[in-house]
């Protein structure tokens, strides 16, 4: 299976679907399938339910002879016991291996994403200390990383005053529109 210049987002459904394949040939699990890669994959698309299943599915012996894989999963775990600043102690506790290196780089990147969102849109404010644990950064890098996106810093009580994203309003539809879209489903349909 070659996973080389794929979408990141396609390596959890590319491997899912290899690995339902292979076993609805009544081929095993083998030792050379790239768990740490898929885990990731599930991980990358926030479906931690799906790596959690992942997980209890991969043999032991793999478990026992592939640390890559347990510290991917340590990722996972992390993320299911909302240990926001754990997930980049697991991601930065480990010395991956050069295919999984971008795997990890890419996941780490698009949690700090969703970490920023969700810190827009929960706070309006908070200390630099919190701020650096949900984006896994240096203090300093913290505050340069949310200076850069309009917040603002007061460095004498140490708080960052969140700037919220503006909302956009949602473009009313025409109703005719909408009855006319409903005839065409109707009529695709009989």
């Amino acid at each position: 299976m070659v996973l080389d210049h794929l979408p990141v987002c396609f390596y959890a459904q590319i491997c899912s679907s290899e690995l339902l394949d292979v076993t609805s040939e009544g081929i095993s699990f083998h030792d050379d399938w790239p768990y740490a890669i898929h885990l990731l994959g599930h991980l990358y698309v926030d479906d931690c339910d799906s790596a959690r299943f992942l997980w209890k599915t991969i043999p032991s012996s793999v478990k026992e002879s592939k640390p890559e894989v347990v510290a991917a999963w340590r990722i996972g775990q992390k993320l299911l016991t909302r240990d926001y600043a754990g997930v980049y102690e697991a991601i930065r506790g480990y010395d991956w291996s050069q295919e999984t290196k971008d795997m990890v780089a890419a996941f780490s990147d698009v949690y700090r994403k969703r970490m920023f969102q969700l810190l827009m849109s929960a706070y309006s404010t908070i200390t630099i200390r919190d701020l650096a644990l949900f984006l896994g950064m240096t203090e300093d890098d913290a505050t340069t990383y949310v200076v850069k996106n309009g917040w603002i810093v007061d460095t004498a009580s140490q708080m960052v005053t969140v700037k919220k994203q503006a909302f956009k309003r949602e473009q009313k539809v025409d109703s005719s529109k909408l009855q006319r879209l409903a005839e065409y489903v109707f009529h695709l349909e009989h």
